[in-house]
């Protein structure tokens, strides 16, 4: 950016000076090119879901591949709204990602179970490191840290009850971190319907 001098008379009445350095100032601004120009800050609040919101995320809930056309038409809008609603879900942290759910049975490893977790007192400055470490294990579908007498919540598949004890005694008893497990095998996954947003004017 160019810089001016300019010198003014001592002669010009204040009221007039102002004007002048209020001209000269708009004069340069105007001047600058937008990349000169520190970007104005993004409003990144996140604004509150209405009922079709809420119909779009239950019925996305239930089946992730419905087609648009039903999308839209559970909602009661134009499939044009229903894809851009949609859009907006993803692109605000709502809509985290699609995922297909795989049968464990398919791939060999019928036994699941959830593996609560307390870690030694002295250990509680490495949570962030032990959850990375668990999760990094290829029987780890998920893992939770969680409030309470434990510090974490594994949820687990094996091939089957051996394996399982393996993954315990291997990975999280020995672990110096760990001060107690307990596993708590799963019969089956019943997977809740999502409720239905009632409509609103």
């Amino acid at each position: 950016m160019r810089c001016h001098h300019y010198e003014l008379s001592k002669e010009i009445p204040t009221t007039d000076v102002n004007i002048i350095l209020y001209r000269l100032h708009m004069a340069t601004e105007h001047s600058e090119s937008p990349r000169q120009r520190p970007a104005a800050p993004k409003d990144v609040r996140r604004a509150p879901l209405d009922a079709i919101d809420h119909i779009l995320i239950d019925e996305l809930r239930r089946d992730a591949r419905m087609p648009n056309n039903a999308l839209a038409a559970a909602a009661g809008i134009a499939p044009s709204t229903a894809l851009g609603r949609v859009r907006s879900l993803v692109e605000r942290g709502v809509i985290r990602g699609f995922h297909a759910e795989i049968d464990p049975d398919a791939l060999g490893q019928g036994i699941q179970a959830m593996i609560s977790v307390r870690l030694q007192a002295d250990a509680r400055r490495r949570i962030s490191e032990f959850g990375e470490q668990i999760a990094a294990l290829p029987e780890t579908l998920n893992i939770y840290f969680i409030a309470g007498a434990d510090d974490f919540l594994i949820h687990v598949s094996t091939v089957d009850t051996a394996a399982l004890r393996h993954f315990v005694v291997d990975n999280l008893s020995a672990h110096p971190a760990v001060a107690a497990t307990e596993t708590i095998l799963i019969f089956e996954h019943i997977r809740p319907r999502g409720q239905r947003a009632p409509m609103t004017d």
